[in-house]
This record gives structure tokens, sequence and C-alpha cells, in this order.
């Protein structure tokens, strides 16, 4: 008789322990285990336990293949949150079987599905049943097949914790701004700029504050398009666009001396934000009032003393005498004006493209296909668990282009240094063919282009995966899209968006056709009123603020590795994060406005929000 020692550990999140009953069978090369009841004197399997059993074999097991858990109803149905099991083999080390999901409902299995194989295949088939694709809309990721989050599984939902801070925040943030002392009325306008200070009162950061101050100003408007939270927007420009018709006159005066227009565009100082894929977007209506959109052009030139700055702005991409060209020159609050119809552009851009669009829905097709077609003990399942339950352009530039720059090249190719993701690929693939003869991993890749890309044909990924190399760049994006890239575009958006005329959410008026016309009333009857104003302050807020379960870049609290050469790829990747942290606060170290959103201590380790 062969007896083994278990160490069962529960989750410890809000009720994650059971009184149901649970068995175990351990299966082996030799056989199977007895089937045994994890029952010791007192509580078994509460909440952040680790309990300890004994397990017997009428002979030894050999090698081990797999732990059958087992949950059935003890008077009323109790799910269970199981974070790992080890078992210690007479004379031998510890075997750790990482598990990190809920067992829902009775999970008795047929005791003939002993062999890895056939359960690795049954894993999967009840993942598909459960994890199913769904269309939203054409032209968009495909996602997964739930309309509320009740219809997830448990696996795919928030902890309790989580949901509960997630509903109370929002709300404790609108009490703040809708009960404060001074008289506020929701759906009016605002009688002037400075009156968006009385919600700029408890929800606040020193960056919004520095925002409020020097929002007016060109060059932190040009600061913003580098440093803000779409990046990617602006673009080099060496010829002007037939739509937007600036002369060398018309910005002379914003060029430095002995410099033109012409000069400058051939020198690559000239720069372009073009939102042309606003056009002909039909505009809101709020409580049956209609709002606007533009889809303007605005030209920056990077001048040698006063930073980037905005030269000419153009608020239609059909110019004509409806459309003027707005210029520095100009009565400042007709260009005051017009950069706000830039910045209200921005944040349309930026909310639904580049954070809802380009990290939010792409993740979610490597998530859906991960669960469905990678079993537990996958290495590729263990790699994306950085990413599940949560377009690849690296075009960012200014301060965060540093931060960009060594997140990529950590995760793809690292040269003399360690590289996380090449490591772990190379670890369980030893060639190509490997990779090629890997059904299970083909199936994943077939899944995330074929149906979860099935929208975007012309997204450009192959029909399979050839190599290490492409397996590594594909995995390298796809952490990469779920981490830096989502921390770039989410973390910062309550420090640029606060200050509502910086970065308005809707506006009320069309676009000025008169630049003499534009007045402050003009401008106050533009912006969002109070409730807007109210809403966008709560909601930025409550997306951008630190998560209060937050876990950093590369510190996952669920052990999936056992491996030893793993788990050393993983230290190795944390102590390069940490020289990374400390170089990036040097160099912010005395800058009056420090970017530091993409400190890996302050970059998510998923997309949870």
């Amino acid at each position: 008789m062969e007896v083994y020692t278990v160490t069962v550990a529960t989750g410890t999140s809000e009720y994650s322990g059971t009184n149901n009953y649970v068995f175990v069978t351990l299966v082996g090369e030799g056989g199977e285990s007895e089937r045994t009841l994890l029952d010791n004197p007192g509580l078994d399997l509460c909440r952040g336990a680790v309990d300890q059993y004994k397990v017997t074999s009428r002979s030894p097991l050999g090698s081990l293949l797999l732990v059958r858990l087992e949950k059935q109803r003890y008077w009323v149905e109790d799910n269970w949150f199981c974070r790992y099991v080890t078992v210690e083999l007479p004379g031998e080390d510890k075997v750790t079987f990482p598990c990190y999901r809920w067992l829902v409902g009775d999970t008795l299995r047929d005791e003939s599905l002993s062999q890895l194989l056939v359960h690795r295949k049954t894993e999967l088939l009840e993942r598909q049943n459960t994890y199913r694709w769904a269309k939203w809309a054409p032209g968009i990721p495909r996602c997964i097949d739930a309309k509320t989050e009740a219809d997830l599984p448990q696996d795919a939902r928030f902890e309790n914790e989580k949901r509960s801070d997630f509903e109370h925040s929002l709300q404790y943030a609108l009490l703040e701004l809708s009960l404060k002392k001074l008289s506020i009325s929701f759906g009016k306008s605002w009688n002037d700029l400075d009156d968006f200070k009385r919600i700029f009162w408890k929800l606040r950061s020193p960056i919004s504050e520095y925002c409020m101050e020097h929002w007016k100003e060109d060059w932190f408007f040009g600061y913003q398009c580098l440093n803000g939270c779409n990046p990617r927007m602006i673009q080099m420009c060496r010829r002007l666009p037939e739509n937007f018709p600036v002369t060398s006159d018309m910005v002379q005066s914003s060029m430095a001396p002995g410099t033109n227009l012409d000069k400058e565009l051939k020198a690559g100082k000239i720069y372009l934000l073009d939102y042309a894929i606003m056009d002909g977007i039909p505009a809101n209506i709020i409580k049956g009032k209609p709002q606007y959109i533009a889809a303007p052009l605005c030209l920056l030139y990077q001048h040698p003393d006063k930073g980037l700055i905005p030269v000419a702005i153009q608020l239609a991409q059909n110019p004509d005498l409806t459309s003027p060209i707005f210029l520095p020159r100009d009565p400042p609050l007709a260009w005051l004006l017009a950069k706000m119809w830039v910045r209200h552009a921005e944040f349309q851009v930026f909310q639904l493209l580049s954070h809802l669009l380009r990290t939010h829905l792409v993740i979610e097709v490597f998530c859906v296909a991960t669960l469905r077609q990678l079993p537990a003990v996958h290495p590729i399942y263990k790699v994306n668990k950085m990413l599940v339950y949560s377009y690849f352009k690296l075009t960012l530039y200014g301060q965060c282009l540093t931060s960009i720059a060594w997140a990529y090249s950590l995760l793809t190719s690292g040269g003399d240094r360690s590289c996380f993701v090449t490591g772990v690929v190379d670890l369980f693939y030893q060639s190509d063919h490997d990779v090629q003869e890997d059904l299970e991993l083909q199936a994943w890749f077939t899944d995330i282009s074929q149906e979860g890309f099935a929208e975007l044909p012309s997204f450009g990924l192959p029909s399979k995966i050839s190599s290490r190399e492409e397996l590594s760049t594909l995995l390298a994006v796809a952490i990469f899209t779920s981490t830096v890239q989502h921390a770039a575009t989410n973390n910062g958006q309550f420090d640029w968006c606060a200050w509502i005329p910086n970065t308005p959410c809707s506006m009320r008026q069309p676009p000025p056709t008169d630049k003499d016309a534009v007045t402050m009333d003009m401008i106050m009857a533009t912006l969002p009123d109070v409730s807007q104003s109210c809403m966008q302050m709560a909601i930025t807020w409550h997306l951008g603020r630190p998560q209060p379960d937050a876990i950093p870049l590369g510190q996952n609290m669920e052990e999936h590795f056992t491996e030893s050469r793993a788990l050393e790829l993983i230290s190795e990747f944390r102590k390069e994060l940490k020289g990374i942290q400390d170089n990036i606060l040097s160099q912010n170290e005395g800058l009056e406005l420090q970017y530091l959103f993409l400190l890996p201590s302050r970059i998510e380790n998923s997309i949870t929000i």
C-alpha cells in the first residue's frame, strides 16, 4: 500500500471555501489511487485554508499525470475555488498541480477517464461548450457569448470584492460631486470657465491640477499630443493634405526666425492630427438634446524654443466658407474653442478606438480562444493567464517612448538580457517543428484568426504558427497590449480629462463657422453641462484610478509554472522590471510634469477594468 501526502489550497477571496464533499484521485502512469474524501477533523476547505490529507494506492502510481478533483453537493450547492494541489510522493519531492478555478455544481467524473490525453480533450470540450463566440457588430472583433456578467462562467466573473468595489466606487464619485455644499443645477450650463472648479474639489490629482492651470497654453496642447492618453494619433507630416489648404503666410508668425513652413516640412518638424475617422459619424442625443461632433485636422510645429505647438486647425474634412482655418493669431476665444474641438475629437478616438477597441476588444479574442482551445496544463495557457479576463501598432512618442520601448523589447528580444516570452517558448518548444506539431496550439491560433478576428479579414494574421519566433511575437503582442498598451491609454484618463474644458466628452453646439462671432457665452453653451461634467469626472476617475486589488506586471499571484527554469525566467523578468522602474524614476526626477503612467509597478498584470 502506497501512501501519498496531498496538500489542497483553497482560494483567499470571499466565498472561496465550501462545505460540499470534495474527493481526490491521483492518476499516474501506473494507475490510479483510491478515490479519497477530503475530510479531516474540524472544518475543511475553508477560505484561505491549506489542508493536508493522506491518499492511498494499492500499487505505486509512477509518474503522476494529473489530480482529479470532484465535488458533490451536501445539502445545498456551495461552489469552491481551488488554488493548487501538491502531492508528496514517497521518498521524492513534491509535485505541484496549479488549478486556480472554481468547481461549480456536482463535478463527478467518469471513472474510465484515466489518461492525460483523454482528460485534456474532455476539459476542452467542456470549456468550448461554456465559452462560446458571439458576433457583436460588423467590423468588430468577436466576443464571448454573454450579455451580462451573470451570464459568464464563475471563473470569468469579478471576484466578490472586485465587484463590490467596482459598483461602489462610481456611486462614491457621483455622490462626492452631487452632494457638494454649493448649489449645483443639473442639466444647466456653467456660467464661465472658472465655474468648472465647483466640481473640481475632491476628485483631483497633481496632473489634473496642473492641467487646470495650463490647459489654455499652446505648448501644453502639444505636450498632450505626445504624452496624453492617445500619443498614437500624431504623425509626421512631409506634405500637407489636399483637404487642409494651409499656406505658408498663414503660419509664418508661428515659425521660428529664419524659417518657413516649406523648410520645416522638409526638415520633419511639422506634425498632423487627422480625425478623418470621425467624419460622418452620427452624434449622440442626451436627454432629448442633440450633441455635435467634428472631424478636425490640426497642424503642429516643433518650435526650437516653445516645443510642439499647434499652428493651424480646421474643424471639418472638407474646407469651405463654413469651415475656416483657425490660427493662433485669431481672436483668443476663437483659437481656444478650436483647440477644444480638437480635444473633444481626441476624447472620442482614444476612448473608443485606442482604449476600448485596440486593447479590451482585441485581448478578449485571445482570452476566449485560450479558454476554448488550451488545457490548463499547456504552457501557453499559463503564459496567457497574464491577460485572461480582461491593434497592435507601436507609434508612441514623447516621454512615453522609452517606457514603451523597454516593455516590448523585454518581452520579445532582449539580446544579452532576459526575455520572458521567448525564454518560456524556447523552454517548452525545442524546435519550430514542435510548434507546428502542437495541435492544441494550432487550434488556439485558428480560433483567434478565423473566429475572433473573422470580422476583420485584413487583420494580417497567417494561416498557422510556423515557428517559435512567430509564437513569441504573437504572445508578446498580446501581453504587451493587455498590460503596457492598456496602461498608456487608461491610467491617465482622469488626469487629462478631469478638467472638463481641456478634454470635453460632449459638445452641445455645432463647430463655429465665423471666427469673429465666438464669445464666452458660445463656449459655455458648447461645453458639457453640469450633469455631463459630473458624469465625465466620475467615470474617468472610476476607470483611471489605481485599482485596490491591482496586481503589477510580472507579479501574478497564481503560480501556474512549477518548472525550475520557468521560475528562473519569471524571477529574472521581475528583476529587470525593478531596474526599469528605478530608471524611469531617475529620468523623471526634478521634472515639473512627470510621466509615470508606465512605471512597471503601475501597470496591471492584465486588463481588469
